[in-house]
């Protein structure tokens, strides 16, 4: 029998489409397609020639590695049984029985094999590095809730998903579309990787003391409220810096167009700060995820405009 840590608080029938969005979280979806479309708009502003077939598989490459990241996340608290009736948040497919946990083994099994497929052209095209960060990618995500020492449970959470959604998957799209990677294309992957890391870091604070009691040293349950909020601050508000060191270093000012989200950026840190830690929190996530999806898509469209104005 399933480990049932909390009531469903949603009406979810077992094996339905409703629970297979409970377990992959599409909302969250946006991390992954991003940074996709942020290195595509910097890649045509640099004179790449985008084939829009190599974009739309970088696309669904990234987007599978979330979706394993999302479903071992699913399965794995529920086999650790690390889902108690304190719990806040989003409910979990597999601990409320909606899915079975091999039901959803299964389904890992298969977007991996489907993240190959994906990825072979892509290989083909860009060669050892892209065959060596799609093997690091897949690896991440299987460990993220996974193995005998899950990243989950230590203080690297927020650190991997800067790497991975931001560093990786920024770079990683940049050199297939162009072949090289540069300062401008890392600049904008930390930007990226910054907001994408935010948002761990919100549910990491939310849940910090159910994490402690259940074993999971998250950054937030091992260093605590101040050094969390420090850090919540830093990545929230360093992409706003990076936006301004692109502009000045490309000699380009339509690259200063994502500071118009800054005032989005300053009500999320003051909800932050005000809103009593709970359910409320959940709220303060997704607002977190929309402001990364505001903020790279303000740098695409300004990356695109350079091109434009200088044609």
């Amino acid at each position: 029998m399933p480990h049932r840590p909390m009531a469903a608080t949603i009406l979810v029938r077992p094996n339905s489409p409703a629970a297979w969005a409970v377990a992959i979280r599409p909302k969250t979806l946006w991390i992954a397609t991003v940074p996709v479309i942020v290195a595509a708009a910097l890649a045509w502003s640099e004179g790449a020639a985008l084939d829009p077939i190599v974009v739309a598989l970088t696309l669904a490459g990234s987007i599978l590695m979330q979706v394993i990241t999302n479903l071992q996340n699913d399965v794995g608290y529920t086999v650790r049984r690390a889902e108690t009736g304190q719990r806040v948040g989003l409910p979990r497919a597999t601990a409320n029985g909606w899915l079975s946990v091999p039901r959803v083994r299964g389904a890992i099994v298969v977007v991996i094999g489907a993240a190959v497929l994906v990825g072979l052209p892509l290989v083909m095209r860009g060669g050892i590095p892209i065959l060596l960060l799609g093997l690091a990618s897949i690896l991440a995500a299987l460990s993220y809730m996974g193995g005998p020492r899950p990243i989950a449970y230590t203080p690297l959470g927020e650190l991997t998903v800067f790497v991975f959604f931001g560093l990786a998957a920024v770079c990683g799209s940049h050199f297939v579309f162009t072949g090289s990677v540069g300062a401008l294309a890392w600049m904008a992957a930390a930007a990226v990787g910054s907001h994408a890391a935010a948002v761990l870091a919100v549910n990491n604070y939310r849940d910090a003391e159910h994490d402690a009691r259940t074993g999971r040293r998250t950054f937030a349950a091992a260093y605590g409220d101040r050094v969390t909020r420090a850090t919540y601050t830093l990545l929230l508000f360093w992409p706003f810096g990076l936006s301004i060191a692109m502009a000045w270093s490309a000699s380009r000012p339509v690259l200063l167009a994502p500071l118009l989200v800054l005032p989005w950026a300053v009500q999320l840190r003051h909800r932050f700060d005000t809103t009593p830690r709970g359910d409320a929190f959940t709220a303060i996530l997704f607002g977190t995820v929309m402001l990364e999806v505001a903020f790279g898509m303000m740098l695409a469209a300004s990356a695109v405009a350079g091109r434009l104005l200088a044609s």
